[in-house]
């Protein structure tokens, strides 16, 4: 497998043939580009940093055969395509080409209590590859690479460090970063990396980098 890391949280995962596209969001200048190029494109939840309701509304109309997955909360968004998506939740799973996909998770991490919490589920793929979205829950899989969220308005670095402690996987890889500066990205590695908190190093990828599995 291959995964190549993208602006913010929007990554490809390439296997034989197969290319799924997760949460091309209104950030990524290159999001008409990836979404021309997929298989398939597999949202975790609605904000706009993870769905770009313009350019995945302008793909489903030039490309009736491409699928759609994601929560319920996103059916409504994407005008006059509602019935192109298929919704997911926990427990679920399918496949895209040679791809097994599961299903992991319910709801996004809490912002404030005066913020209403929302869908948000992750995806496993090929039982190596885990996108949580914006949510620490973990998934009840043994996981190989796991995408790990180190920005956000509801992100604590501890939280994050159990995160990668409950998972255990063998590579941690940063996503969701945009709002960190450098210095941000270096405090992020000091916690989160072996010298930290936990016993993964956490790989900060440029956008555009492809990572062999």
């Amino acid at each position: 497998m291959k995964l190549t890391k993208h602006t913010h949280a929007c990554v490809v995962v390439e296997s034989g043939s197969t290319t799924i596209l997760v949460d091309p969001g209104a950030f990524g200048s290159e999001s008409a580009d990836l979404l021309a190029a997929a298989d398939a494109v597999l949202i975790t939840h609605e904000h706009f940093d993870h769905l770009d309701v313009e350019k995945i509304g302008a793909a489903l109309t030039a490309r009736p055969d491409l699928p759609l997955y994601g929560p319920p909360s996103i059916a409504g968004l994407i005008e006059g395509h509602a019935d192109r998506i298929t919704t997911v939740t926990a427990g679920d799973s399918f496949s895209v080409g040679d791809v097994d996909v599961t299903v992991h998770g319910e709801r996004h991490a809490v912002i404030h209590p005066d913020i209403p919490v929302i869908d948000n589920v992750g995806y496993l793929f090929g039982g190596r590859i885990f996108h949580p979205g914006d949510s620490y829950e973990v998934p009840e899989a043994d996981v190989e690479v796991l995408l790990v969220p180190i920005s956000g308005p509801w992100m604590k670095i501890g939280e994050a460090a159990d995160f990668i402690r409950a998972v255990a996987p063998r590579r941690s890889i940063a996503i969701h970063e945009m709002l960190l500066s450098d210095v941000g990205k270096s405090l992020a590695d000091n916690f989160l990396g072996t010298d930290g908190l936990t016993e993964v190093s956490l790989e900060q990828p440029t956008p555009g980098t492809v990572i062999e599995i």
